[in-house]
């Protein structure tokens, strides 16, 4: 994919969402809300401040994340829809596999 985000922005792609409860019962599609969990795929070369310095971001691609439910801007590029936010919409990095995740 050739793009790249400007300044603080993150491109995300959206977690696919579970299709079973803990106990077994399957979720249809309607049913489902979008997941507020996603994976980092390419990030912009970060803030300026007043003095001209950059400042890198926090997060760097491959990075999963959770973000707020209204955050960003849906995009489709390469026909996949993905999201565009700001760093500071991010809420906070996830440490570990999913199978720890799973695990736990």
């Amino acid at each position: 994919m050739a793009f790249r985000p400007l300044h603080d922005r993150v491109l995300v792609r959206r977690v696919e969402a579970e299709e079973k409860t803990a106990g077994g019962i399957i979720i249809p599609d309607t049913a489902k809300e979008k997941p507020q969990e996603g994976e980092v795929v390419a990030v912009g070369t970060g803030t300026r401040d007043e003095s001209g310095t950059v400042t890198p971001l926090d997060v760097k691609a491959g990075d999963r994340i959770l973000f707020g439910k209204w955050s960003g801007t849906e995009v489709r590029l390469d026909g996949e829809d993905l999201l565009i936010m700001k760093e500071s919409d991010i809420l906070g990095i996830v440490d570990g596999s999913a199978e720890a995740r799973k695990a736990a």
